[in-house]
């Protein structure tokens, strides 16, 4: 098992980045809150791995933090729940966040993550309520730090923002919406998604 990554990050994307390790370059796909949280291209970061082997395929799942890392893998011990859905809900909740919906029984907020459906938010609710009891609701903000990335023209922000929720499994139309709805100037693609599944998870 590949528990623990140090490197130079080469490329960045939304949910999927390029580490290189001493000349090898390592794929390693992260949910939006640990992308939200790295550093910038060809700084050193670490990353907490997991890895799964398949039978057409090992994939590396890298998150920045160690408890991130532990809720995935209460997460895919869930039936019903494999990687793609765990990144998906972590992308949406960060483990705050999560543990909060579990704590006050919010289905509601669940349901609103694509893929997750009403019997699969009820059987999270459920099978994590003990697991999650003592994990503990600190008043901080995740994301508190971040530096902001290189100015971008305004279009290719919205771009960005609208494709990565693509990729996360939203519709087009809701994808653009989402944006649409909380796009101001000078924010990052980064800041513009995050924004928006906010939006999109609280819905109104």
């Amino acid at each position: 098992m590949i528990g623990r990554i140090r490197g130079r990050l080469v490329e960045k994307q939304p949910s999927l980045l390029l580490v290189d390790v001493q000349g090898v370059g390592y794929e390693i796909e992260v949910p939006f809150t640990t992308s939200f949280a790295l550093s910038e291209i060809n700084q050193d970061i670490i990353l907490h791995t997991h890895l799964v082997v398949r039978e057409d395929a090992q994939l590396l799942y890298g998150f920045s933090a160690v408890k991130d890392r532990d809720l995935f893998r209460l997460l895919i011990k869930i039936n019903g729940v494999g990687p793609k859905l765990a990144l998906t809900i972590l992308s949406g909740l960060d483990s705050t966040q999560l543990a909060r919906c579990v704590r006050d029984d919010d289905s509601a907020t669940l349901v609103k993550l694509p893929g997750v459906g009403k019997k699969t938010a009820e059987r999270l609710l459920i099978e994590l309520r003990d697991k999650l009891k003592d994990w503990g609701l600190p008043d901080h903000d995740l994301l508190a730090g971040e530096e902001s990335a290189p100015a971008k023209s305004a279009s290719s922000v919205i771009e960005e923002a609208e494709s990565a929720l693509i990729a996360l499994g939203y519709k087009p139309q809701e994808a653009t919406k989402a944006v649409n709805a909380v796009k101001v100037d000078g924010l990052s693609s980064e800041e513009l998604i995050r924004l928006a599944l906010k939006g999109m998870v609280r819905g109104n």
